[in-house]
């Protein structure tokens, strides 16, 4: 969750809104049918979401709405940049990998970089779900939420495109790569 004094001047929130809306229009196979003035005044009366959003695109994520939760009443943004987003690259999966390395430790790891964005890793599920909308992480992975079980047995998942086809694929927990990070959703 973001912290309460964690919050965009109003400068800031009117060029995230101009940054998402042009995002919105150029990118209307995501969301054929919504209405960016309906998203908009969702944003306005979540200003914390905001937050959020800035800094999924100040990390490299350029989100976009990519679905609505009709039993929620909440709209759905994913990151949709082409690959993995660059800001959050370099990264094992939790803290527990990252506590467990005796050497070389990475900056950060990305299931508490996304509790801190206020945000969450995507499943495989939502993964797949994004693959459908364009062509992703073509040249990086990404980190995706990993059942319980395999986190208890020391392993994580991640995902890319490769050969037109999506992968699902192991690591241990620990490990981290320049060219793996996360991709995160948010619901407003």
């Amino acid at each position: 969750m973001t912290n309460s004094a964690e919050k965009l001047s109003i400068e800031q929130q009117e060029q995230l809104l101009a940054t998402l809306q042009e995002r919105f229009e150029k990118n209307m196979n995501r969301h054929v049918d919504f209405e960016w003035l309906t998203i908009q005044k969702k944003l306005e009366a979540n200003t914390e979401k905001l937050w959020s959003l800035h800094r999924m695109e100040e990390t490299g994520g350029e989100p976009d709405v990519v679905g609505y939760d009709e039993t929620m009443g909440e709209f759905i943004f994913y990151d949709c940049s082409a690959e993995s987003p660059s800001g959050r690259r370099s990264a094992c999966y939790d803290l527990e990998a990252l506590e467990s390395r005796k050497k070389n430790k990475p900056e950060h790891n990305a299931m508490e970089f996304a509790a801190k964005m206020g945000i969450e890793l995507l499943t495989e599920e939502q993964y797949r779900k994004l693959q459908k909308l364009g062509e992703f992480d073509k040249k990086t992975s990404s980190w995706v939420q990993t059942p319980a079980a395999i986190r208890k047995l020391g392993g994580a998942l991640f995902c890319d495109r490769r050969y037109d086809t999506i992968f699902v694929y192991h690591n241990g927990a620990e490990s981290y790569y320049a060219a793996r990070g996360f991709r995160g959703s948010l619901r407003v």
